[in-house]
This record gives C-alpha cells, structure tokens and sequence, in this order.
C-alpha cells in the first residue's frame, strides 16, 4: 500500500492568504472527507494535490506525490462518444492500449453494461454520475480525489452513489471534497474542516463505511459537523 501524502504550505490569490498555512495528511487506503465554506480553497487544495494549476501561488510542498484519478461534480462526459468509450477515455487521449476486459468488468460493476453503447443525451443523472465514476476507476490510480462528486443528484440516486463509490473504491486512497455533513459522515475515516485560519480534524464515526443513514454515530456526527460549519 501506498504511503500517507502530506501537503504543507500556504496559498495567495491576488496577493491575499487564501488560508492561514496547514498540514494535510492523506492517511493511506482511506477517505479523508474536506468541508468548510464556499471559497475557501478547498478545490484549490484538491487541485495541488493533483498537480493542477490554481491561478495563484503556492508556498508549501506534497509529499509522497501520487498518481490521482480525478471524479468533479461534473460528469464531464463527451456527447459524442458513448458510455463505453467515455470511461475508457483515459488511454484513448493517452493513445494507450485500452484494457477491453476490465473495462467491461467495470462497467457491469457501475450497472452500466446495458447502456454501454449508448450517449450521455440518453442518460439520466445517476447514470451520467456512474459513467464518471467508471471513467475515474478506469484511470487505476492510487489516489482518488473527489471533488463535491455526488452533490448535483436527488437524495436516493445520491445515496446508492455513495455506496457504490464506497465499494468500488475501498483500499484506495480518497479525498473527498464535500459541502454535505452526512455525505462525510457516512463515508469518511477521516473529516477535515477548512477554513481561513487553516484545518481542524474532527472525529468521524468509528463503524466500517458506507455507514447507515440513520445509525446513530453518524447522526451524531454529522450534528457536530453542522454546528462547526454554521458557527
């Protein structure tokens, strides 16, 4: 397994702290789930640790740098090329050789082995998120950086989402990105609160994930969780 990545240091927009600096620990194999308010860097954390530009400057390092796949909020699908094809999109636009059998393995784990010649036009939502979710397992990295993944689905499709993420990406190494306490709180081993004066760790459930909606740990945790973010 791989080992924890480490990212330390500080970043300015426009000659501006964005936050006060800090120390994030991706332990390795699990979900580090990362809330606080709109605007305060927590896509932009997300993106140094994927090795993207920011549009601003940062101070810091990553340690132990990882390969990522990336899973946005956006499903970020081609219109012209089908369910097959976009979650093989990876090698294509490395001009590798696509893995036909895992690829299909793939996509009967993501339900998606009927609808694999079919267009995102043609597909709802959850659908569309699944094709994403099949693109990112494609990519067989390390680490997995999840970026609010889940947050453009009704709560049902939302919650079958979680799990089947949960599942298909246990022993990998995941950050999470997220503005929903009881997302956080029924996937993550590890949550994360950003905001301007750096990050504090608040305890999460101690029960194997994806945790039940109603169990009582996550319903405590995420009451937690909603307190420190509306304070």
């Amino acid at each position: 397994m791989s080992g924890k990545v480490v990212l330390t240091g500080q970043v300015h927009l426009g000659g501006r702290a964005l936050f006060a600096p800090l120390r994030l620990v991706l332990a390795p194999g699990q979900w580090t789930a990362l809330l606080g308010p709109s605007g305060v860097g927590k896509s932009t954390l997300l993106r140094l640790i994927a090795g993207l530009p920011i549009g601003g400057t940062f101070a810091g390092q990553v340690e132990n740098r990882l390969p990522v796949a990336l899973m946005a909020q956006d499903a970020g699908l081609l219109p012209w090329l089908t369910v097959r094809q976009n979650a093989g999109l990876g090698a294509r636009l490395r001009g590798g050789q696509i893995d036909a059998a895992r690829l299909e393995d793939i996509l009967q784990s993501c339900g998606l082995a009927d609808h694999a010649g079919a267009y995102p036009a043609t597909l709802s939502g959850g659908q569309r998120q699944r094709v994403a979710l099949a693109r990112t397992l494609m990519e067989d990295r390390p680490l997995v950086l999840l970026d609010e993944p889940f947050s453009a689905l009704d709560a049902r499709m939302r919650l079958a989402m979680q799990d089947l993420a949960a599942r298909l990406l246990k022993g990998r190494t995941v950050l999470m990105v997220t503005h929903d306490p009881a997302e956080a709180a029924r996937l993550a081993d590890h949550i994360v609160l950003l905001d301007e004066t750096g990050l504090t760790e608040l305890p999460a459930p101690q029960t194997p994930a994806p945790r039940a909606v109603l169990d009582r740990g996550v319903l405590d945790c995420q009451a937690a969780l909603l307190v420190r973010l509306v304070a």
